[in-house]
């Protein structure tokens, strides 16, 4: 039976030995026709077999190359290699799925991120990206144990929307309508009716909206999906097809909201130090050998592990956005003309600029409050001083905008003063609009992209590494 086997994690960890055990996994190295280092996912260490000299015939030898797949019987022993404490002795070896070792891309050599993402179906078997996706697993995981103990219900909120919740226009279209010739208006404009849902729609950029309707009942929700932005960007850290997760709370105020985001941010990372600590020290380690190569200025102040535990260690620091923008002005950056982007007043803060508020002079995230209102979302709460909002964002290092929120504006009239004066069609959101008829009350939320967030815990540096099958400009391999 196939489901007798013994993960390798769980037979290294054991330690136990002689009784008899069916491992299965997939060839890393084959040496001397006698020793196979197995690797089945579970971890990054591979475990020994130890193949007797002329227990298999020629022509079985030569079918165990890297990238095969093997099933072994065999006895649990005491290592005397270094590395391991347990090693199986065969008694029998079937093989499961030959692997041409001519054609095979993964050889057991180094390769560069930029090859491993042309085969991006076959880099999991790598020790970086097995690394990378068990955090990412792990994180995904204490997200959900976070919310679920704080009493949240979980909502699956559209794929595909009507309403655009950002404001932006950069949206994916959703249609059935022929692309050579679609019906058409009298005026000439395409005829929506005639299409599959009968209006114009779109892949959503964020389940927030679909989120407050629901918070407006059980008055603690989450989210957690993809969700999709048609930007143009080809930079480290865009993606067209990422996760978010995106909590909305009844009764909470700008403050509960900075605290619930940086208890949250807290707690995943703490969850995924404790339970894949062997990953991250193999990704420490592998950040601190490319950052050998990068000019000491360009290095990071601390490894990957000090910096993961500078950050559960320690409070972010909170300041608003003026006060940021007077940071930047004064800054050394700024006076030498380091910026590539201009700083002002009302100025939407280019990371470079985030990047040396955390980096330079806090050394440590940063939440900033009370941006302007022109850069900001309609639906955000306008602040007595009339140009600013209750918003917040926290920067993190070596990424900058980790988490986006806000207080939401309860108002209905003052909500729908600015949806008037950011063109954003009232009658359309009549459904939004009602949740501030019918018992409004203050609320808040803020949506953290998941992705940025296995970037901040793994240490990699781009963002196309952190997710399977990455949707860039140009991109949908896979």
């Amino acid at each position: 039976m196939f489901n007798k086997r013994v993960k390798v994690k769980d037979l290294l960890a054991s330690e136990a030995t002689g009784q008899e055990v069916i491992v299965m996994g997939w060839v890393r190295t084959f040496r001397n026709n006698q020793f196979i280092a197995l690797n089945d996912g579970s971890t990054n260490n591979n475990l020994q077999i130890v193949v007797e000299l002329g227990m298999l015939d020629e022509n079985t030898l030569k079918r165990i190359t890297t990238g095969a797949s093997l099933k072994v019987t065999g006895e649990a022993v005491p290592s005397l290699g270094k590395g391991q404490k347990v090693e199986i002795k065969a008694k029998s070896l079937e093989i499961l799925g030959d692997s041409d070792a001519e054609k095979y891309p993964l050889q057991p050599k180094k390769h560069s991120l930029e090859f491993l993402r042309e085969i991006a179906h076959l880099r999991f078997r790598t020790n970086t990206f097995g690394a990378v996706f068990r955090v990412r697993h792990a994180l995904a995981f204490a997200i959900h144990k976070f919310y679920n103990e704080k009493g949240f219900v979980y909502m699956h909120t559209p794929i595909v929307t009507a309403s655009d919740a950002e404001g932006a226009g950069e949206m994916f279209r959703v249609t059935t309508l022929p692309f050579d010739n679609p019906p058409r208006n009298e005026d000439g404009s395409i005829n929506f009716k005639e299409d599959f849902f009968g209006r114009s729609t779109n892949l959503t950029v964020s389940g927030q909206l679909e989120g407050e309707l629901a918070a407006m009942a059980f008055s603690e929700v989450y989210t957690f999906g993809p969700t999709f932005r048609a930007e143009n960007s080809n930079t480290a850290r865009h993606l067209a097809e990422f996760w978010m997760i995106e909590p909305e709370m009844a009764f909470y105020d700008l403050e509960d909201n900075m605290n619930l985001a940086e208890e949250f941010i807290k707690y995943i990372i703490r969850y995924a130090m404790e339970h894949n600590r062997e990953d991250l020290e193999f990704l420490a380690q592998r950040l601190a050998e490319e950052e050998k190569q990068l000019p000491q200025d360009k290095r990071s102040e601390m490894g990957l592990i000090e910096k993961l535990e500078f950050v559960i260690n320690n409070n972010f620091e909170r300041i608003t956005y003026t006060e940021a923008i007077d940071i930047l002005l004064n800054s050394p950056a700024y006076k030498k003309k380091k910026f590539q982007y201009e700083v002002k007043w009302g100025i939407d803060m280019q990371s470079e600029h985030e990047r040396y508020l955390v980096e330079k002079h806090f050394k440590k995230p940063v939440i900033v409050t009370g941006y302007p209102k022109e850069i900001k979302a309609f639906y955000m709460r306008q602040n007595d001083d009339g140009k600013t909002v209750a918003a917040m964002d926290i920067l993190a290092p070596g990424i900058g905008e980790i988490v986006g929120g806000s207080q939401r504006e309860e108002r209905l009239e003052k909500l729908t003063e600015r949806m008037k004066e950011m063109h954003i069609p009232v009658e359309e959101m009549w459904w939004y609009l009602d949740t501030r008829r019918f018992g409004s009350v203050p609320h808040a939320g803020f949506g953290l992209g998941f992705e940025r967030m296995v970037l901040f815990v793994t240490g990699m540096t781009n963002i196309r590494d952190v997710i399977a099958f990455p949707r860039t400009p140009k991109n949908a391999e896979f």
